[in-house]
């Protein structure tokens, strides 16, 4: 990446390799990071990334929409309903 390249990671935090982006950032091999998702969430309150005058973290607040907030709880009733119902929940994961 470009020295002036600002990474922001809002998909997962296993995308981004934590050590090799607070190497980056110290060194200043790119110039900040916004950080949604880390690994481990949360982070510990010493953890170096909160301490990077060049790092954003927020706490992953890319489904802070209501919207977004309302179609989980709906998918929530929804599978906990089958559940007890005895039948295949509609969003199963595995």
């Amino acid at each position: 990446m470009k020295s002036s390249a600002i990474i922001v990671n809002t998909s997962r935090g296993g995308v981004i390799k934590q050590d090799a982006l607070v190497q980056a950032l110290k060194t200043n091999q790119i110039r900040g990071a916004g950080l949604d998702v880390m690994t481990p969430e949360p982070l510990p309150c010493d953890h170096v990334l909160t301490t990077l005058p060049n790092c954003t973290l927020v706490p992953h607040i890319g489904s802070a929409e209501t919207q977004t907030r309302e179609d989980m709880a709906t998918l929530c009733s929804a599978n906990l309903l089958a559940g007890l119902e005895g039948k295949p929940m509609p969003s199963q994961l595995c």
